[in-house]
């Protein structure tokens, strides 16, 4: 019965391309079963990039469900912890594989009529949405000449963006956290500020205002005045472990075209380093995983601690960070 990460790291060890991959996850899943909760996994190689998403298929079943979409070469997918897969058309298979129940399992359980027509997110998925704030963000961001709105069902799961994205512009949207849109949480976190050489009073953002703030301070702003803070998941999330920007590039030795763009704790204050495909060793700090204790002996913590020291003051902090 596999759980999700050693799929990962089977695929990995056996196959070189994304196809390969997602075939062979379908059939180990089909053969010893799947026991993790639904999951979703950008599969790419310098060719392809595909959308994979996978569910158990119940209670003291063998197997699992999932589907796969390939993202077009000239456009940006968005997924953040909710299904985004609707349509699934098996003959198209250019664009889409699924697993050989992805349409039985669902009538089986209930979860689809077999008269209306199907959508992946809606049979698997249990949500009222196939999108939140973050997926919203991204995609009117970069393609706001599609005015996506917000209140609708459902929103592609891609989107051709209005210019060419960079690099260093997938960066950027990873530090979200929606200042200066509706969904700032630190919006009406203001205080007011007499300049020294003059009597004109501002009123700005308080320094201490940050958009990580921990729920108990959230609560007790909210039970001062309610509406203070209305908390929303960012792009760039607190808690996060890690996270990694993965460049392709088909042109140069493998070796050197594929990098990964790694980052420690949050996003949204960390900066990135690069790890070739090529590299073979990295420090012992890396070895060692901090999520459970403060470690100095953890490469983590090198970040986490100085995050933590800024959102203190982040209003005086995050032009340093940045």
């Amino acid at each position: 019965m596999f759980m999700i990460e050693e799929l990962q790291k089977i695929v990995l060890q056996r196959c070189t391309t994304a196809r390969e991959a997602i075939q062979l996850i379908g059939e180990l899943v089909a053969t010893y079963g799947y026991a993790d909760s639904g999951e979703c996994l950008t599969i790419a190689d310098p060719k392809e990039v595909w959308h994979f998403e996978i569910f158990g298929i119940g209670p003291d079943q063998l197997g699992g469900v999932w589907a796969a979409v390939r993202i077009p070469d000239d456009h940006v997918g968005v997924s953040a912890n909710i299904p985004r897969i609707s349509y699934v058309d098996i003959r198209d298979k250019e664009n889409y594989m699924a697993s050989e129940n992805v349409f039985t399992a669902a009538k089986e359980l209930g979860y689809w009529d077999g008269t209306k027509p199907f959508c992946f997110w809606k049979a698997y998925g249990g949500g009222e949405k196939a999108f939140s704030v973050r997926e919203y963000f991204i995609l009117s961001t970069l393609a706001s000449s599609l005015k996506l709105a917000y209140d609708a069902e459902a929103l592609p799961i891609s989107v051709k963006p209005d210019q060419k994205v960079s690099v260093t512009d997938v960066m950027a949207l990873l530090r979200q956290t929606y200042e200066g849109t509706q969904w700032d949480m630190t919006q009406n976190l203001k205080v007011a500020v007499k300049h020294k050489d003059s009597e004109q009073v501002d009123t700005i953002i308080s320094p201490f205002a940050n958009p990580w703030m921990v729920p108990d301070m959230a609560q007790m702003l909210n039970g001062i005045q309610a509406g203070t803070v209305e908390r929303h998941r960012l792009v760039a999330v607190p808690q996060c472990s890690y996270s990694h920007v993965i460049q392709l590039r088909d042109w140069l030795p493998d070796a050197v075209g594929g990098v990964a763009w790694m980052s420690f704790d949050n996003p949204g204050q960390s900066p990135r380093f690069p790890v070739f495909a090529g590299t073979t060793a990295l420090p012992a700090s890396f070895d060692i995983c901090g999520q459970h204790r403060y470690r100095e002996d953890a490469a983590l913590w090198t970040y986490r601690r100085a995050n933590k020291l800024a959102t203190v003051r982040w209003g005086l902090t995050r032009d340093q960070m940045n």
